[in-house]
Formats: structure tokens, sequence, C-alpha cells
């Protein structure tokens, strides 16, 4: 997939007064092109970081981590399956393969949803519970590392801002 951006209509310069009136175009600029290339890269460095920590350091995936983060955060440390993979931004079969995994390791194990009598969910276990705490240290010490050491506030505060802004 390529995407190539139209050539960009003539803009004001920034010594004028008046703004330029927004762009009617059916794509995104050169610049707002490379913004965006950036923001991956960015992501992408970072995760891999993250990634390679967790799998060398703790033999854990950053996924699995991550499904780990949000059933310890759940009430009653679970989550319907469905409610999972979105909370992890997985298809409901890639988190079924995950938590299969996690099952097998004794870090997560499933239970029916009262009141459903198909519902199942996750539920963090003990093992679990203490595989993240453990896996923690490394995670939040390559978020500190690979991000936030990067930034000062002005900017975390920003890309708050802007994250929020985009996530919603």
């Amino acid at each position: 997939m390529t995407d190539t951006a139209a050539p960009s209509a003539p803009t004001q310069g920034h010594g004028d007064a008046e703004p330029a009136a927004p762009r009617q175009r059916s794509g995104p600029t050169r610049e707002q092109l490379a913004a965006w290339r950036s923001f991956l890269r960015a992501h992408a460095a970072i995760t891999r970081a993250l990634e390679a920590e967790l799998v060398g350091e703790q033999d854990l995936s950053l996924a699995s981590y991550d499904v780990l983060v949000q059933l310890a955060e759940a009430p009653g440390r679970r989550l319907r399956m469905t409610e999972l993979a979105e909370a992890v931004l997985l298809s409901r079969s890639g988190v079924t393969r995950l938590v299969d995994r996690l099952e097998k390791a004794g870090l997560v194990s499933r239970c029916r949803v009262e009141g459903d009598g198909r519902g199942v969910a996750a539920l963090l276990t003990e093992a679990g519970l203490g595989r993240l705490r453990t896996a923690s240290r490394t995670h939040l010490r390559g978020v500190a590392q690979h991000f936030v050491a990067r930034l000062d506030d002005a900017d975390l505060h920003v890309l708050d801002r802007i994250s929020r802004r985009l996530a919603d």
C-alpha cells in the first residue's frame, strides 16, 4: 500500500496576519503524511524495544503482558473474552489463542459468566498476578527509558492531549 500526497495548494507565509483557510482536499499533504509516518515509526520503535526487553528478560510477549494488565485492572480481575479482545485490540480469535497459551502457563483461567450460559470470561490467577508484578519492573523501566526520558513535561502534556483526541 502506498500513500502519496497530491500536490498541495499554496499557503500563506509565516509572516501573514491571517492563517490560511482550511484546505479542501481528498487526501493528506506531504507534510501531513510525514507526520503520520513519524508517528508510526516512533510507535514501532518503542513497541519493538519494549517487546524485546519483555521477551528477553521475562519470556513474556508485550501482548501477553497487556492481557495480564487488563485483567489485573478489571473488577474481580476478570473480563469477558469479547471485552478483553477490545481492550487489547486483538481479534476474538487472536485473544482466544493468546489466552489459551496464558492458561497453559497457569497465568489465566477461564470461567463462565453468571447469568449467561454461553459467556466465557478470562480470570487472572494468583500466578498471573505475580508474573505481572515481576514483568512490570522490566516494562515500566522500558517505558521510562524509551518514552518518558526522551520528552519533557510540556511534550508529554501535548502528546497526551493529542493521543486522547485521536483515541476518541
